[in-house]
């Protein structure tokens, strides 16, 4: 991931949307580089510092020894937070017990705590920072008088409240890096959260695509199948046509299905074809007539935006599916009327249902509405007061929404 800053300025990506690594935990690898690296300034910052301090102890093997255990004690600053910042503070106080000069000691305690309170441990880290102040004030205004350097004087209450601002700020650095990394870790769930629904809503779209292609070839294919077994023996000559009908709905759903596949394993490529829309109902009323349908229309469609236009040939397709399944009637009128707005649909037949689902398929039905919302248009579907059952569609012909930017 580049650290760049965002087009127009701002904040590089990295603090708006995280760390390079993805999860929330911290790196499983030891940071031995930048311990190397800590180690090395201490020692030699506290070096230059001693030489600007002839009035504390001088640097020697023990002293050299406490910044090397303090900033040692960072590799497990990953592991083991609470330790660390303890360790730390231990080291120093020991350090400042001794007398030794102030200087770069203050710097692994900083990044100690630092690392206690973005893993979540912010009680231990504010408590070690607590006892790292109390343990300078009781050194530096009561304590110095049994310990080195010999002849000491109470430190200046000027000096004792930049000690505490040192501090407050490493407290607030801390609370402010483990905030921006909540928010990263909640941003991160947000996006697997919406790529998950974006799946969820790709895959009911592929569902309700194959099953509004398949429904229709398949009811059209049954029905022809019926006439040949039927028409087999006495009228060879219909048999025939029946299966040449059979052969033309397959052709057209294999076509159909390797479509919308296709789209499914490409899905940042152009479709092959264009998607079906009202300019394909008269193939719908002949598919209609090969199984036994008459279909009336009525009106003229208007030209639609991509989505409304395969979302209203998907419900006619299923409506007069539905009407080949369920219905007694061999006879259908669709209707189509138009305003500056919407888009209205209306298909009928006479009934009577000839099965338990009449109307249709729940999942017929379902995948009808499903279509319709997302747009914000809706569905009505039922049985008609002097019989027979309706479907009536109200699509919006201005539309902003998913179905129209595929």
């Amino acid at each position: 991931m580049d650290e760049q800053p965002v087009r127009g300025g701002g904040p590089p990506r990295w603090w708006r949307h995280g760390p390079p690594w993805d999860g929330v935990a911290a790196p499983a690898r030891w940071p031995w580089r930048s311990t190397l690296l800590v180690t090395v300034f201490v020692l030699v910052g506290s070096s230059f510092a001693g030489h600007g301090q002839p009035d504390r102890v001088p640097l020697d093997p023990y002293a050299r020894v406490l910044l090397i255990v303090g900033s040692v004690l960072l590799l497990w600053r990953h592991r083991y937070p609470v330790g660390v910042a303890f360790g730390t503070v231990l080291a120093a106080v020991l350090y400042f017990g001794a007398g030794y000069p102030y200087g770069p000691v203050f710097l692994p305690v900083a990044l100690g705590c630092f690392g206690a309170v973005v893993a979540g441990r912010r009680w231990a880290a504010w408590t070690a920072l607590g006892v790292l102040w109390a343990s300078h004030l009781l050194i530096a205004h009561w304590l110095y008088r049994w310990l080195p350097p010999h002849h000491d004087h109470a430190m200046p209450w000027g000096r004792e409240l930049a000690v505490a601002t040192w501090l407050v700020a490493v407290a607030a650095i801390s609370e402010l890096a483990r905030t921006r990394r909540d928010q990263w870790a909640r941003d991160r769930a947000e996006r697997a959260q919406a790529a998950r629904r974006r799946a969820d809503e790709e895959r009911l779209r592929m569902a309700r695509e194959l099953h509004d292609v398949l429904a229709h070839s398949i009811s059209v294919i049954n029905v022809q199948a019926g006439v040949g077994l039927a028409l087999l023996d006495s009228d060879p000559e219909q048999a025939r046509t029946a299966l040449t009908t059979i052969k033309a709905a397959s052709k057209e759903a294999l076509g159909e299905v390797r479509q919308v596949l296709d789209s499914l394993r490409t899905p940042g490529d152009a479709p092959r074809a264009p998607a079906p829309g009202l300019d394909r109902l008269p193939e719908l009323v002949q598919q209609a007539a090969s199984a036994g349908l008459t279909v009336e229309v009525e009106g003229t469609p208007p030209r639609l935006p991509p989505g409304t236009d395969l979302a209203a040939f998907r419900v006619v397709q299923e409506a007069l599916t539905n009407v080949v399944r369920h219905s007694g009637s061999r006879h259908a009128r669709v209707h189509v009327e138009h305003g500056p707005r919407e888009l209205r649909l209306r298909v009928d037949d006479d009934g009577p249902a000839t099965g338990a689902e009449a109307g249709g398929s729940g999942n017929g039905l379902a995948g009808m509405r499903e279509r319709a919302a997302a747009l914000g248009g809706t569905i009505e579907a039922g049985p008609r007061p002097d019989g027979g059952f309706r479907v009536l569609a109200v699509l919006p012909l201005k539309v902003t929404s998913k179905e129209d930017d595929r």
